[in-house]
């Protein structure tokens, strides 16, 4: 990037002006990753990338348009701007569209609390080749595995900047950094298998990668022999692994813009009760060193700590300025975008409220039922909330795992399984969605 990110944020925004735009915002994205995969003790694929993007969306009147490009060049500049503008004169009006108001955007913000960047070194390539090395010979000595699928290392550094032609500039850096393996056991048609890794935005916080292959591994191998399970009614028990899921589909119901397309089985549920009265569902975009941290959002909005859910009851939806506009209400600061997309709603950090229980207790006390820890494929109905997946895990008997069970189905209705949840006590807080284990009494299984 010859120019600064701010320069030419601002360049495209005069472009955009003089070519006759009413309102304009730009960004730019700038960053570089580096991935490392090894196979049999040898180096597999080394791939380095760095880049630079250019977002640009003008408003004419109410009708608005978007390009992007990697070029940075002056005369390419001029040639986005006096695009996008022609393009939104033919755009449809848009009753909802347009920037913030000034007094909406964030005036200011600690970057440093937020600690999303790592100012150490960036890793050497053998540095990432060692890691990846550690973990494939770790999953490799478990006994029973017969060979290590895959083991990789990564890390990326990455920027992000926002302009806007009515005042606002803001911008942050992010970096990440990554050690993952998948261990396969058996062989022929019997083969399993199961992986681990860990993400985090400070290298010094990653687990070690001998840890990571020896569990993916022992994961592979606990899966070996696995039968279908029986069909019927029984109580499921969702992995922390995957429990997250569950979580996520809350949250896609309770997004802005299915709730003005009137999309979503909680469309007529604000205020009710959707969770058990003890739990709540916390957001929290200024969580240090957590890779859903942000000040502000796609459209230069402060984000906020909020409940979602808080002791058990719907509280609002997650807006960004569109939805928010179609449903008579304010922004959360949700807005997420692309480079080359409009701002739509999303969710930052979020976190459940945990149990005082263990996994281990939860598995005693459900007696006879399924332990999931994958989750296939995906039939859910967003007007009515069914819920339809393949799952794989262990059968349960007299509250002790039995032997590992795969191809079956869970099924049931979100609204009926989120309102009778049990929590464990062992989510992980350092991932953006902290949410534990998950018992749900009496979902439909189809097996054998």
């Amino acid at each position: 990037m010859t120019q600064s990110p701010q320069a030419l944020c601002q360049a495209l925004i005069d472009a955009a002006k003089r070519a006759g735009a009413d309102a304009v915002d730009a960004m730019a994205a700038e960053g570089s990753s580096l991935s490392i995969e090894v196979r049999e003790g040898k180096l597999e694929q080394a791939e380095r990338s760095e880049g630079t993007d250019l977002g640009l969306r003008v408003f004419i009147g109410q009708r608005q348009a978007l390009v992007s490009s990697s070029d940075s060049r002056p005369e390419t500049l001029t040639a986005m701007a006096e695009r996008a503008v022609a393009m939104a004169r033919e755009a449809p009006e848009d009753p909802y569209a347009g920037l913030a108001a000034r007094d909406q955007l964030a005036q200011s913000w600690d970057i440093d609390a937020l600690q999303m960047s790592d100012p150490s070194a960036e890793p050497a390539p053998a540095a990432l080749q060692q890691d990846a090395l550690a973990a494939e010979a770790a999953c490799q000595a478990i006994d029973g595995i017969s060979q290590v699928q895959s083991a990789a290392a990564g890390y990326g550094h990455h920027a992000i900047y926002l302009a806007t032609s009515n005042g606002f500039f803001g911008g942050y850096q992010r970096t990440g950094r990554s050690i993952s393996c998948t261990g396969i056991a058996g062989t022929g048609t019997g083969m399993e298998r199961d992986y681990d890794g860990d993400s985090r935005a400070f290298q010094s916080d990653l687990r070690r990668p001998d840890d990571i292959g020896r569990l993916a591994g022992e994961r592979a191998v606990a899966r070996l022999n696995a039968r279908r399970p029986q069909t019927g009614s029984y109580p499921v028990l969702f992995d922390e692994r995957i429990s997250s899921s569950l979580i996520g589909h809350l949250l896609g119901a309770a997004n802005g813009a299915a709730i003005a397309r009137g999309s979503s089985w909680l469309k007529d549920a604000l205020g009710e009760q959707i969770l058990p009265a003890a739990l709540s569902v916390i957001e929290d975009p200024h969580r240090p060193r957590i890779s859903g941290s942000r000040p502000f959002d796609g459209e230069g909005l402060a984000t906020q700590r909020r409940a979602i859910i808080e002791d058990g009851a719907l509280t609002g939806w997650s807006l960004d300025l569109a939805s928010a506009r179609k449903l008579g209400m304010q922004s959360t600061g949700n807005a997420a975008r692309g480079i080359g997309s409009v701002p739509s709603p999303s969710n930052w950090n979020i976190a459940l409220t945990q149990g005082e229980q263990s996994r281990e207790d939860l598995i005693a006390q459900m007696g006879t039922g399924l332990l999931v820890t994958s989750l296939i494929g995906s039939t859910i109905n967003p007007n009515t909330g069914d819920y339809s997946r393949g799952a794989s895990g262990y059968w349960v008997e007299n509250g002790e795992i039995a032997y590992p069970v795969n191809e079956c189905t869970i099924a049931g209705n979100l609204r009926d399984m989120l309102a009778r949840i049990i929590p464990a006590n062992d989510a992980r807080d350092y991932l953006s969605r902290v949410v534990p284990s998950l018992l749900v009494e009496g979902m439909t299984l189809a097996g054998s």
